[in-house]
């Protein structure tokens, strides 16, 4: 119970206070966009990331548990309205705190976790910012939703950049060759993904293959 307590304050409590002070500010209309709801996805995903680093496993997969039930009471609720701009776009959100648990429960190690997260969380939420902003001239349609060329060469990119320095910092010997293809799949799994089943595919099919080859 005390280990619990302290993980939700080093990490529940600080995303709480993050949301509560963006939506205040959505709600002044500060910051009323779709942004908003990318700020809290892309800060919330990348700080999950590294949350093995100072709290249990166990600690994590009932954290991330907890949020899809705060999530689903705000829904219901109708309480963090910034949260759920996106509403008419799918399940995104919950499935993002499902598949944390998920990996969590898949991997108990610290980079293969922060991997597989940080797709969830700086791939896809930076892809979106730049598919959104940069996209109305390359736009494409995947089972009947708007992709566009460059959000998803972001994608692939920040790809890229995070399974090069996870293998990097972790010393990973015998897998560099998987930067030629598995960047590839991680984008075609978020761009079959629609309607936010991606935030549940890409992680755990990454945490999944990366697993496997080491």
């Amino acid at each position: 119970m005390v280990s619990f307590l302290r993980a939700f304050l080093l990490t529940g409590l600080p995303i709480f206070l993050l949301v509560v002070a963006t939506d205040y500010f959505w709600r002044k209309n500060k910051y009323q966009n779709e942004l908003t709801r990318k700020f809290i996805h892309i800060t919330v995903g990348t700080y999950a990331a590294f949350w093995p680093w100072f709290i249990s496993w166990g600690d994590i997969e009932l954290l991330a548990l907890g949020a899809l039930c705060a999530l689903i009471l705000s829904y219901t609720f109708n309480i963090f309205k910034s949260v759920h701009l996106a509403r008419r776009y799918g399940t995104g959100e919950y499935l993002s705190a499902i598949s944390i648990a998920l990996v969590a429960i898949i991997t108990h190690d610290h980079l293969l976790f922060a991997a597989a997260v940080l797709h969830l969380s700086l791939a896809d939420g930076i892809a979106a910012v730049i598919g959104t902003r940069f996209g109305k001239g390359n736009i494409y349609h995947i089972f009947g939703q708007r992709k566009s060329l460059i959000g998803t060469s972001t994608f692939w990119l920040c790809s890229v950049i995070i399974l090069a320095i996870v293998f990097s910092v972790g010393h990973i010997s015998g897998i560099w060759p998987a930067l030629l293809w598995l960047p590839l799949v991680a984008t075609a799994l978020e761009n079959i993904g629609i309607y936010g089943t991606d935030n549940l595919l890409v992680p755990v099919a990454v945490v999944l293959i990366l697993r496997a080859l080491i």
